[in-house]
């Protein structure tokens, strides 16, 4: 059976299930509206599919159910994937949740395989798709529209020349020091020298600002030309290895993979040596898009915002657009740091396509401000557009308007969203990626997206099931 086909019940199954196992509300108003959307699941098990040559037939893994619930349910109480493999396995109420039932649930790498198997553009299109649901059972009419953007930080150490010099030597010599276990004796010739580059790094790091004026310099050119060194030595390896083949096959697998790795490395490194170079020796001044500022999360930018407690942030910018009941209609992980008038036209664009209409009322914050943007919110047919003046001299009218109470009821509206976005950082776990790599970084910003929807649209649900039997 293969992961993803759902398994047969067994009697073991139903006996379970008339053990009269109760759900607690929100997570059985998930539980229901996923079973009443399969499209949601069948989103996933195309992702799960991919790939397989025999679909239907191999060994036991998780389904698409247990794949889409088991994430949710992750994101929803903040756990990792030791914590969720323990909890479910634990527990009945969370087994009935996440279709184990009586099986056997599976170890943490299983979930960790099943979750990386997803793509981002899949859990975009479930949550577009769990918006639309949601527009088609009433539970959101579009009339309000409020957005903002944050950062999500990457798992990163704050990045200066002399770490990143000192992280590509010990990377790149690591893992020569892999390989050579694997070859024969005598084909290696590597010098280790992380020592050297270490005692490099660790005197640039003490230096007070005074000997950084006259022994800066001179540290880092040593610590340059010992990454140099280092670069060249593996590569001369990699030329050396080129033709070898073990006659294990899972060992001349390994090597090929560390030969990968090592020309990975070696070609970040190559970029940190060249923007240290420029930026210390030569006093150049290097553009963000042109630094690296992880080796082992190439992809961070450097986000500016204006924040007091935290003038730069390392991470990605992402952008969130919600409606009036807490419902995250759009959300999107930018490129570089893109300033937030940049947004108004594509979120416009995106509301009217979800909701087949305008919003009334368009309330975002200062740095969405521009007069481009008033006139496409006035020309798109919004009737209250709060958006506060940003720098200027304000005109009487302009002046008048924002002290209105229209106005000022607007932006109460719009702080709504600052509180979706804590939620989403403490609750759902979307402060800091800690997985590695672009496309797991937006699988956690999706999966959070997610299973705040979820929630948002079952605490709806439960509502109006409630207003119901007032009502009869």
């Amino acid at each position: 059976m293969s992961r993803a086909q759902d398994p047969q019940f067994s009697f073991a199954d139903l006996e379970f299930l008339s053990q009269n196992v109760t759900l607690e509300p929100v997570l059985q108003a998930i539980s229901n509206f996923v079973d009443q959307h399969r499209e949601l699941v069948e989103k996933v098990r195309r992702d799960l599919a991919k790939g397989l040559k025999k679909p239907h037939t191999g060994r036991h893994g998780l389904t698409a159910q247990q794949t889409l619930r088991s994430l949710t349910l992750m994101r929803v109480k903040n756990w990792d994937y030791r914590e969720l493999r323990e909890r479910i396995a634990d527990g009945y109420t969370l087994r009935r949740f996440t279709h184990f039932h009586s099986q056997s649930v599976p170890q943490h790498d299983a979930f960790h395989r099943a979750f990386n198997r997803l793509t981002p553009a899949t859990l975009q299109a479930v949550n577009d798709a769990v918006v639309r649901a949601a527009v088609t059972l009433g539970l959101e009419d579009g009339k309000k529209l409020r957005a903002d953007s944050t950062v999500v930080e990457t798992d990163i150490h704050h990045p200066t020349d002399n770490t990143l010099l000192w992280d590509s030597v010990r990377v790149v010599s690591r893992l020569v020091e892999r390989l050579r276990e694997l070859l024969p004796p005598g084909i290696c010739g590597f010098t280790n020298r992380t020592r050297s580059a270490r005692r490099r790094m660790q005197e640039i790091q003490r230096m007070t600002s005074q000997q950084r004026g006259h022994s800066q310099v001179g540290k880092y050119r040593q610590l340059i030309g010992i990454t140099e060194q280092a670069v060249a030595d593996a590569r001369g390896v990699l030329r050396k290895t080129k033709n070898v083949r073990a006659v294990d096959l899972l060992r001349d697998i390994t090597i090929q993979s560390l030969r990968r790795e090592i020309e990975h490395y070696c070609g970040l490194a190559d970029r940190v040596i060249d923007q240290s170079r420029r930026r210390v020796l030569q006093g150049e001044a290097v553009a963000n898009a042109q630094k690296v500022f992880s080796i082992f999360e190439p992809h961070t930018d450097l986000i500016k915002r204006g924040k007091i407690l935290k003038d730069i942030e390392f991470g990605h910018k992402v952008f969130l657009a919600e409606g009036a009941r807490g419902l995250i209609t759009q959300y999107r992980v930018l490129d570089g740091n893109p300033s937030d008038q940049d947004q108004v036209k594509a979120t416009l664009d995106h509301h009217q396509k979800t909701f087949r209409r305008s919003p009334e009322l368009c309330s975002l914050d200062r740095g969405f401000f521009s007069e481009k943007n008033l006139g496409l919110c006035q020309h798109a047919g919004v009737k209250i557009v709060c958006v506060p003046q940003c720098g200027g001299k304000k005109t009487p009218e302009r002046e008048a308007y924002e002290n209105s109470p229209v106005f000022k009821k607007g932006q109460r509206f719009r702080a709504g969203i600052e509180g979706r976005i804590s939620v989403l950082f403490r609750g759902r776990g979307m402060k800091r990626c800690l997985a590695e790599g672009r496309q797991r970084f937006e699988l956690l910003v999706g999966a959070a997206v997610l299973a705040n929807n979820l929630m948002v649209i079952a605490q709806l649900l439960i509502q109006k099931q409630k207003r119901r039997r007032h009502a009869a």
